[in-house]
């Protein structure tokens, strides 16, 4: 398939933390707010003059500093963080929104007041705790956090418009976002997509971590030029997989996936479109945050919410999506050190399979998996294992 205009471009973006859209809006007088989970939600980091950074170590190659202080046996990703903030790289930042997602991610935010990483006059670190289950009063101690541990901190740090006009404004623009990256993926349904995972993955990135309102030129554009574009006569893939498990935001690991002839089509993943980029309808008659934090809650994926119908909700989510996308199997991943996603990855991945039928491929990884030889070894086989499932199904042996 001929290029697309923005992708060099785009993937240039992924390559810094502070890259140059969070530059030009640093010079117009933003302020960029970093988090690292989904659970803050992100539309109200980007009400008045602020606007989201959700935080990334790209490039990340010795962690050995970050690992005196965590131990080694801390998932690499918050070890990463901590390093490229030991180097200086989110002094760009002008506060960081932390949430009780997992012990591991606190030490990040820990250390990040410990060590004094940012040391602006007005710089804030501020963390929120988040319920296991959803029941109106875990509801009602969310939205309280939301106000006074993020909204109010926004407000009296650097008198940001946090009104309900203003969260209003910034789920209107959150929504466009949304729904063009909506559009975007629902175009890998077709047999023969006129866009590839890893170009997928690129796009979702660049709208986590570049001001709203910068990136959706290139957003709209990229959209117009898809909806034109010629896929090429042969596909190039011969699977197709769906992606579930923790953070990937490293599009290095989509790419070997894909080098290995699987496309991915689906991609619910911290990080992926599933959860994170569904549009949020707002009532007249209640507050905005009240919806937007209850809104958030419903669709939250995360293997912290241990209730049964959120364990339930979780597999159904992996299944349906496979189904919807024409997956062929299904790739379970989660970093290493991911206490979460380890019992959920060990028990689902096996339901999945035994129960609801689908190949699966189990697998923990480094932060940084793109040059993993040992996990290209376990992409190559699995494909090739989806490839001897439809010969047989299509001559009707079993499979």
């Amino acid at each position: 398939m001929k290029d697309l205009k923005h992708l060099i471009y785009f993937e240039d973006l992924l390559e810094n933390a502070d890259n140059e859209l969070v530059e030009k809006a640093k010079a117009e007088g933003g302020l960029a707010i970093g988090y690292t989970c989904y659970h803050i939600p992100e539309v109200l980091l980007n009400v008045d003059n602020c606007f989201s950074v959700r935080l990334r170590a790209p490039r990340t190659g010795s962690i050995d500093i970050a690992t005196y202080y965590m131990s080694n046996y801390t998932c690499e990703f918050a070890r990463a963080l901590v390093e490229r903030g030991i180097e200086g790289g989110f002094n760009f930042l002008d506060g960081l929104a932390g949430v009780d997602a997992c012990s591991m991610m606190n030490r990040f935010y820990e250390h990040f007041e410990i060590l004094k990483m940012n040391e602006k006059p007005h710089f804030f670190v501020t963390h929120t705790d988040m319920p296991y289950k959803i029941e109106d009063y875990t509801v009602r101690s969310y939205v309280k956090q939301m106000q006074i541990r993020l909204l109010d901190v926004m407000h009296e740090s650097y008198g940001v418009d946090v009104s309900d006009a203003a969260i209003r404004k910034a789920v209107e623009e959150h929504n466009e976002v949304c729904r063009i990256i909506q559009e975007m993926s629902e175009m890998r349904k077709a047999d023969n997509p006129v866009i590839t995972g890893y170009e997928f993955h690129i796009i979702n990135l660049v709208s986590y971590t570049c001001p709203k309102r910068l990136i959706l030129p290139y957003l709209r554009e990229t959209l117009e030029e898809l909806k034109t574009r010629q896929p090429d006569a042969k596909p190039a893939f011969r699977a197709r997989v769906a992606v579930v498990g923790s953070e990937i935001d490293d599009p290095g690991f989509t790419k070997l996936l894909e080098e290995c002839g699987a496309l991915v089509v689906s991609d619910r993943f911290c990080f992926g479109s599933t959860p994170g980029r569904e549009v949020i309808e707002l009532r007249d008659d209640m507050p905005a945050l009240d919806q937007i934090c209850r809104r958030y809650m419903e669709l939250s994926e995360c293997a912290r919410y241990i209730s049964d119908e959120k364990v339930a909700q979780r597999r159904q989510t992996a299944d349906r999506l496979a189904r919807e996308f024409r997956a062929d199997g299904i790739v379970y991943e989660q970093m290493k050190y991911c206490d979460f996603w380890g019992f959920e990855r060990a028990l689902v991945s096996h339901i999945m399979s035994e129960e609801m039928g689908w190949p699966v491929l189990s697998i923990d990884r480094v932060y940084n998996a793109k040059a993993s030889g040992q996990l290209r070894t376990r992409f190559q086989a699995f494909v090739e294992s989806l490839e001897i499932k439809k010969i047989h199904q299509m001559k009707g042996g079993r499979s």
